[in-house]
């Protein structure tokens, strides 16, 4: 790397658990590095989905480099998520057909509900001679009866890891979207469950969907705790201790399901 900026730069770890991202300045520039990004980056960069494209070069060994603008700016704090402009932004992202396209050319398949079903019920119950905690089961049993309104939507390029750090937003008030690695296509409601599950108070939901673009109904609601009960009964199930913050949320979301089960 070292060799192939010049011995003007300096180039720093950015951390992260992959190792791969470095942080690279001179006198003049400074820029974002990173090891083997997946193509996708450059139609993100394109959208202004992510910090600004530089340049893309490909080392002796195989590896690709790409070099990103390093944008002076923060991490979006918890409260921040339920801004306009983040629903604006994913709402964006969720609606755009280049990066659908793209995320298809590069090999990425549509996630389907019916597979994830059947993998979180085995996991769950792989044990005969371990009953399984009520809470389990009835969340499974509020996503196997609804597996047929999760089958069949149309999907989308989900980010499917939106914690608050990977909101970024400059000094000059441009809010990126980063870290796609986890990135699938899939319902949008995989995303949008992750975010109201964290940041978005219930009362909040519905405007919340409107500067995102669409209007909440019945069966949104309903998928969306489809992805938020699929992401709870896999973090309780893998936890070696019961999380009693976690159990909570379960019961209170399996509550909430079947409210919304109920409005026509």
């Amino acid at each position: 790397m070292q060799h192939m900026l010049g011995e003007e730069w300096i180039i720093e770890s950015a951390g992260g658990s992959t190792g791969e991202a470095y942080y690279a300045q001179s006198e003049h520039k400074r820029l974002f590095l990173k090891r083997n990004s997946s193509p996708f980056l450059a139609v993100l960069s394109a959208q202004g989905i992510v910090p600004k494209l530089v340049w893309t070069k490909r080392l002796e060994n195989g590896d690709v480099i790409t070099a990103q603008e390093w944008l002076d700016g923060k991490e979006l704090n918890p409260e921040a998520i339920q801004h306009p402009q983040v629903a604006e932004l994913l709402g964006r992202i969720h609606h755009s057909a280049e990066l659908l396209d793209m995320l298809t050319r590069i090999g990425k398949k549509p996630m389907n509900p019916f597979v994830l079903f059947q993998e979180l019920k085995q996991m769950v119950m792989c044990n005969p001679c371990v009953p399984v905690p009520t809470l389990l089961y009835q969340g499974l049993k509020f996503m196997e009866e609804h597996l047929s309104e999760v089958i069949g939507i149309k999907p989308v390029v989900c980010h499917c890891d939106l914690n608050h750090n990977n909101w970024f937003i400059s000094d000059l008030g441009q809010l990126y979207l980063i870290d796609w690695d986890n990135a699938e296509i899939g319902d949008p409601a995989i995303d949008l469950g992750l975010l109201f599950n964290r940041y978005i108070d219930e009362s909040d939901w519905d405007n919340w969907l409107t500067d995102y673009g669409i209007e909440g109904n019945r069966n949104l609601y309903i998928r969306i705790h489809w992805y938020m009960l699929y992401e709870l009964i896999l973090e309780y199930h893998q936890l070696k201790e019961q999380s009693k913050q976690t159990s909570k949320l379960l019961e209170n979301t399996i509550k909430r399901a079947r409210y919304y089960e109920q409005i026509d």
